[in-house]
């Protein structure tokens, strides 16, 4: 096996059926989500993970707002929120004071601190509860394609069919590579030391050396996780290099340098740097290849969006697939996971590209970023940046239409309770406020509920498995064209 590039050929299994529907390469938040959304269709999902046990150390992530409601449309919200801490929606983009907007458009406005392996813990086993088998061990070396299906052969030298494959195998993806696809973008110019440790300092003295030195260096903070822990991010001393891990005199030096003081710090529970590289995959799909997560964008975690773009992806990319899979897919609609995601991503690297700039310490960057700052005060400026940052804001081209047309929709309140309760099972929805509209012929993948106190300012809303709306109005004749359009032909 040589190449991963599409041959265009019938396989040398003949008709034989398929190991798996879907093959998974990584079990990171996006791999496992990604798992548990072609479960919920009944699609046979394989998910490759390199790693023998779960991650040693505690990195703390932040989920935003609209990683936060796909969690409540899946019933996964309440088992988060358990191990997370809440904080506010304030000082998102590129750390610039400020309160949260009033009235953000969404019933969980808040961000939740949480440790990324209790992330994948609760992802993972979502999924294998729904019936995805998860190999831990086992690694994607080499693959290829045709025009049934893709070939995949493990590190171990196992060979395993499948119809697709998936790379969620982060930012040095194997499969990627494999691909042939390009991931043009920017190097890392500047690193950065983050990490989490024991703290001995006093707490206000903490505070106080951490406000005088993000007056000139905005890299740079020690931020409370409880019980003496802390996360702390300095910038590394120049000509360093990402191929060795920082050891914990690294971060006294540092620290030192940055502030006179190293805090006492000790017991780290993780020590790691980042760098500020930026990269897009050229494209996200070749054949019955596709790409997620990091494996199709890399950028400086700054603003926290990494782990919730992939996330996002996923819930994009699943219901999608699985309609390929099942037979009901419009011919197009495996296309619009790359067309309504790949933009998305743009958007996060051009922002954490201009967060990066606002965190330099020359007097230039000082200076905007002094004048972002009073311009945050502006109810309008700080809500847009919240947004962006959140992914509350996403809007997918779905042509010309209301404002409401393809962005997704908040969990309000319906007759039977909260909308994102009817959502668990990944299908679409038809909210009707007239009660005179079918969902006919798409009963199979769509549910109908008839309710005139649904708190919407239009007579009736299609939603997709995602929670973007699809169709707004009253007329049928318009809604089966819709219909038709994200859930094809109708059945019968």
């Amino acid at each position: 096996m040589t190449s991963g590039q599409y041959t265009a050929q019938p396989s040398s299994h003949g008709t034989a059926e398929p190991d798996f529907d879907v093959i998974i390469a990584g079990c990171g938040p996006t791999g496992a989500m990604l798992a548990a959304e072609l479960r919920l269709h009944d699609v046979r999902v394989l998910v490759l993970e390199q790693e023998t046990e779960p991650a040693s150390f505690v990195r703390i992530v932040t989920l935003h707002m609209r990683s936060l409601e796909l969690m409540a449309m899946r019933g996964l919200l309440d088992r988060l929120l358990r191990h997370g801490r809440r904080r506010p929606v304030g000082g998102v983009f590129a750390a610039l004071p400020g309160p949260a907007p009033e009235g953000l458009d969404s019933d969980h406005a808040y961000l939740l601190g949480i440790p990324q392996p209790v992330v994948v813990r609760l992802l993972e086993e979502h999924a294998a509860g729904l019936g995805a088998r998860v190999r831990h061990g086992a690694a994607v070396a080499d693959f290829e394609q045709d025009d049934e299906g893709v070939t995949v052969a493990q590190a171990g030298g196992e060979r395993l069919r499948a119809r697709y494959l998936v790379g969620c195998d982060g930012g040095r993806s194997t499969v990627r590579k494999r691909l042939g696809v390009g991931s043009p973008g920017e190097p890392s110019r500047n690193e950065t030391l983050m990490g989490e440790m024991r703290v001995s300092a006093p707490p206000e003295e903490i505070a106080a050396a951490v406000a005088a030195v993000r007056e000139t260096e905005p890299r740079f903070w020690l931020r409370p996780f409880g019980e003496g822990i802390y996360s702390v991010v300095v910038p590394a001393a120049a000509g360093g290099t990402r191929a060795q891990p920082p050891t914990l005199e690294d971060f006294r030096q540092r620290l030192r340098a940055v502030a006179g003081t190293d805090f006492g710090v000790h017991s780290p529970r993780r020590l790691s740097r980042f760098g500020d590289a930026t990269r897009l995959a050229e494209r996200y799909r070749a054949g019955r290849v596709l790409l997620a997560g990091d494996a199709a964008h890399i950028h400086p975690p700054i603003g926290g969006q990494g782990l919730n773009l992939g996330v996002q992806d996923a819930v994009n990319l699943g219901w999608k697939l699985a309609a390929q899979i099942r037979g009901w897919a419009p011919d197009t609609l495996l296309d619009t996971y790359e067309s309504e995601r790949r933009p998305v991503a743009e958007e996060v690297l051009d922002n954490t590209r201009a967060q990066t700039e606002l965190l330099s310490p020359e007097p230039g960057p000082r200076a905007v970023r002094r004048l972002l700052t009073e311009l945050m005060g502006i109810d309008e400026v700080n809500r847009r940046l919240v947004e962006k940052i959140t992914a509350t804001g996403v809007r997918y081209d779905f042509g010309a239409g209301p404002g409401l047309l393809g962005r997704r929709l908040r969990d309000i309140e319906v007759a039977q309770g909260r909308l994102y309760d009817l959502l668990h099972r990944g299908r679409g929805l038809l909210l009707d406020r007239t009660g005179r509209l079918t969902v006919g012929g798409w009963s199979d993948r769509v549910d109908h509920l008839a309710d005139p106190t649904a708190a919407l300012d239009v007579p009736c809303v299609l939603l997709r498995p995602d929670g973007h709306v699809a169709w707004t109005g009253d007329d049928q004749r318009d809604l089966d064209g819709h219909l038709s359009r994200w859930f094809g032909r109708p059945a019968g």
